[in-house]
């Protein structure tokens, strides 16, 4: 294939990267962490001030996308993330690539394992050479927010060699971990293990169990009477209530508690219009439930009593007086 050469277009505003990060960072990094890094480079460039929320909306990743993104060009020694007391990240430094040191690059787990012995040495040397454990301790120690132990980087490894997890894989599994309240590493091995044992290999199969488990969904199907595990269809439905409708638990549970008053089937159906309707209407709150309430019984008072005030030649002809809950309920049953 015939050679192609490539022009430079005038442009007065540009942002320029080094050759040193194409040639011996860029082929490592993922999606994410190369446009962070990137726009890190450009808002620097023009001294703009940035967040992880920002960073977060500009690329549609999650917040803690961008943390692990940070976390991992802090490894390699391209970043230096400044934290405020309440460690609160407060600065983004980026390093000049020239002054970092490739060649030695190395994470404080190292110092956790133990000196080699005879046949125990390749495999330390593997260890040290491993980009991935650099990796994942940078990754735990910015969700536990300390230097690990010898004891947690043990169970890091374990999980890396013995059960052959990704760094994606263990990147997840202490995130979620650390959502639960869980910060102790015996707590994520036990997990890891789980995991390993249904055959669980990437964080969209560690999630898809995770969601089936968790404790707003246990609430939501045991409100709605519910005692099995949630079907995909299901958790669909309370994904849809929780983050694209954002309403609270306790919204939820009201809307669940008129469905199970309401019908013994097709709960989850009847339950997402109530949600629907409350959603349109502007409702979010248990007050606004009350209030929305209220205002309709008084409507339905007023009604009647116009109905029953109201006497004409029409009064002979039978009128509908239609349960509109009752209608809905046979419509979601159908």
């Amino acid at each position: 294939m015939n050679r192609v050469n490539i022009y430079r277009s005038a442009s007065k505003s540009q942002t320029s990267v080094p050759n040193l990060f194409i040639d011996e960072y860029m082929a490592d990094a993922n999606d994410a962490q190369l446009k962070i890094y990137l726009y890190l480079i450009r808002m620097m460039n023009d001294n703009l001030p940035t967040s992880i929320s920002d960073i977060a909306d500009k690329f549609n990743y999650t917040e803690k996308d961008v943390e692990r993104a940070l976390a991992y060009w802090e490894a390699r020694q391209l970043l230096s993330l400044k934290y405020d007391g309440a460690r609160n990240l407060s600065g983004i430094e980026v390093l000049p690539l020239e002054n970092a040191d490739r060649s030695s690059r190395t994470t404080p787990v190292l110092s956790f394992v133990k000196p080699a012995e005879s046949k125990a040495e390749p495999a330390v040397k593997h260890i040290e050479s491993n980009e991935d454990i650099e990796q994942i301790t940078a990754i735990a120690e910015q969700y536990v927010g300390r230097p690990l132990t010898k004891s947690d980087a043990d169970k890091l490894l374990f999980i890396y060699d013995e059960l052959g997890f990704s760094v994606e894989l263990i990147d997840y599994l202490v995130q979620h971990c650390i959502e639960l309240g869980k910060k102790d590493f015996r707590y994520m091995q036990k997990v890891a293990i789980n995991w390993h044992e249904q055959g669980i290999t990437s964080p969209k199969e560690a999630q898809d169990v995770s969601r089936r488990y968790d404790k707003v969904v246990y609430t939501i199907m045991k409100s709605l009477g519910k005692n099995a595990n949630p079907a995909t269809k299901e958790l669909d439905y309370i994904e849809k209530w929780t983050k694209d409708y954002g309403f609270l638990l306790d919204v939820i549970q009201e809307a669940c508690d008129k469905t199970t008053m309401s019908t013994d089937s097709h709960r989850f159906e009847y339950a997402d219009s109530i949600l629907s309707r409350w959603y349109n209407a502007g409702i979010r709150t248990k007050a606004d439930i009350e209030s929305a309430d209220t205002a309709y019984k008084n409507s339905r008072q007023s009604q009647s009593q116009q109905s029953k005030a109201t006497k004409n030649k029409f009064n002979a002809f039978s009128q509908n007086n239609y349960d509109f809950d009752q209608l809905e309920k046979n419509i979601i049953s159908n």
